[in-house]
């Protein structure tokens, strides 16, 4: 794909702007963890369960009018395929999601109540990127990548213009370590851009931390053959785009990783201290938390 531009601070500005015109903020809750106060930005309560309505939301809202029509062609697993449908049905827009036939049934259901076209293929023998990419030739639409778009990436970085802000009238300061869930890196990317005095740490299952082995390497390392199975079907990406890592490179970002078993831990600390229902992949971050794999200080935001 032939990216135009790159991402900014600005546009993240810009799509926090947007964002806060269409749906409320989400909670910010905030707990002691060895004596820290550490806030916690429930994206699981946002309309579709997730963030990626933000991303999705950004990107819609910038094809002009006269192109809308003939609709837009995304690819996911679920999160972002129900972002995409939200926007688009708010947009009057047709939306075609290709996801994997072992998707999530809800996020499948999900999509499909949201009006969207569902095409399925099979994660271990085709590839997303090429029928999604043939079908919006085929038909005129506008291809949305899942990460590796600039729209996209400012659209999940209003995540924290908007915990930055609420931190703020709560007497927190601002974020001075921020610990993102990664899976191609968009959200990270963008959180990097609206923070960018944080210290970034993205967080992976292990056997799918390909984003952490590139930080550390210079440069971008795809998964391995044969990855371990994973709860967090949000996070199975099997390489990053050059977009997010060059974002995430430059600001000097780490990462770790974390075992299906603290990921387990992570949930059900979720839903006993937060009274949160948080899908694999969104505790991610704070597995590493609870698991020491990153010091817990003041102002950390997951």
């Amino acid at each position: 794909m032939t990216i135009l531009r790159q991402p900014t601070r600005a546009g993240v500005r810009d799509a926090a702007a947007k964002v806060a015109a269409v749906v409320p903020p989400t909670p910010l809750f905030v707990v002691e963890i060895h004596g820290v106060s550490v806030a916690f930005k429930a994206e699981c309560l946002q309309p579709i369960g997730a963030f990626k309505l933000r991303g999705a939301w950004h990107r819609l809202t910038a094809i002009e009018p006269a192109q809308r029509g003939k609709g837009v062609v995304a690819f996911s697993s679920g999160n972002h395929a129900q972002g995409v449908a939200w926007a688009a049905r708010r947009l009057e827009m047709p939306a075609t999601i290709v996801m994997p036939a072992d998707a999530p049934k809800a996020k499948r259901e999900g999509t499909l109540a949201l009006g969207a076209e569902v095409v399925s293929y099979d994660r271990a023998t085709e590839s997303r990127e090429k029928i999604a990419a043939r079908l919006a030739e085929a038909r005129g639409a506008v291809l949305v990548p899942s990460f590796d778009d600039p729209w996209v990436i400012e659209g999940q970085g209003s995540a924290g213009i908007e915990a930055a802000a609420q931190m703020a009238v709560r007497g927190l300061g601002t974020p001075s370590r921020v610990l993102v869930p990664c899976g191609g890196g968009g959200l990270a990317a963008g959180l990097t851009l609206a923070l960018p005095e944080a210290t970034i740490t993205v967080v992976e299952p292990e056997g799918w931390d390909d984003m952490r082995r590139s930080l550390e390497a210079g440069w971008i390392e795809p998964v391995g053959e044969s990855p371990p199975p994973t709860a967090c079907d949000a996070l199975q990406t099997l390489r990053v785009s050059m977009l997010t890592f060059d974002v995430l490179s430059r600001r000097g970002a780490t990462g770790v990783a974390v075992s299906e078993a603290e990921i387990r831990t992570a949930q059900r600390w979720a839903a006993e201290k937060l009274r949160l229902v948080v899908e694999p992949g969104g505790a991610v971050g704070l597995a590493a938390i609870l698991a020491g794999k990153v010091p817990v200080e003041p102002g950390l935001f997951w």
